[in-house]
């Protein structure tokens, strides 16, 4: 399938995956299934270490679903619909490369929900969120209601959506929605600045260390402890542990390679 909504370049390990659906980066169907044939496409390639999602312009990141398609839905299409976006956010959720959302403006309903399926949110000083479902007589639909408590305070979480209010990236950031503010309009900028660092360390203790978190958050703490001694023993099996202590003691920068 061609895309023209969604598009990505892979420049030195970084693969920048853009939404551009004017006017408002809106998430109707075509552009839910190009963003999953997306990253379909980067989990077979090698070359993308890091992904950073965002929407085209500053203005908006992502404004929402295509409200257009509501008035025509039934309970059915209403289910149907929730569940493909679902789908798409928790395959960007269970990732194996790790995946920075730059956030450059107005990110509003499913554009707040696919943000928090990305592993850490990198805002324009100039973003504002928010999860309006509830002006429109129903509620959020692609993880909001999951996600965003697991995230936040519960309370606060509740009060985002109950109200409807838009908080400002600043506010987004002291709740813990949001990792680290860019200045205004350079979102993309400093997410390429973090995904840099982050492909500089051992790629598979990345790798597995996004496993141990993602997974071990919904067990218990003893499970999670089992998991994450398991995942520590087995990276003792790679090249990379032992470059990375090698490297350590000679006092110099490690080459890792991946294996």
């Amino acid at each position: 399938m061609s895309r023209d909504l969604v598009n990505y370049v892979v420049e030195d390990g970084i693969a920048i995956v853009t939404i551009n659906h004017p006017p408002a980066n809106a998430l109707d169907t075509k552009t839910m299934r190009e963003l999953d044939q997306a990253f379909e496409e980067l989990a077979k390639n090698d070359e993308a270490k890091v992904v950073i999602l965002t929407g085209a312009g500053e203005k908006i990141f992502v404004a929402g679903a295509d409200i257009s398609m509501f008035p025509e839905m039934g309970q059915k299409e209403g289910e149907d619909f929730s569940l493909e976006l679902q789908g798409t956010f928790n395959k960007i959720e269970g990732f194996e490369k790790v995946v920075i959302c730059a956030v450059n403006g107005i990110t509003l309903g499913g554009g707040c929900e696919l943000a928090m399926a990305c592993d850490i949110r990198v805002a324009s000083e100039s973003a504002k969120f928010g999860q309006p479902e509830v002006n429109l007589g129903v509620i959020p639909g692609a993880g909001g209601t999951q996600r965003l408590p697991r995230l936040v305070p519960k309370g606060k979480a509740k009060e985002l959506i109950f109200t409807a209010d838009m908080v400002s990236a600043a506010e987004a950031k002291e709740i813990g929605l949001v990792d680290r503010i860019a200045p205004r309009g350079e979102a993309v900028k400093e997410a390429k600045k973090m995904a840099k660092k982050i492909m500089g360390k051992g790629p598979i203790a990345i790798k597995y260390a996004k496993k141990a978190i993602d997974e071990g958050i919904n067990m218990t703490l003893s499970e999670g402890l089992k998991l994450e001694a398991k995942l520590f023993g087995q990276l003792f099996t790679t090249e990379d542990q032992k470059e990375g202590a090698k490297a350590f003691l000679e006092k110099r920068e490690a080459q890792f390679k991946g294996k």
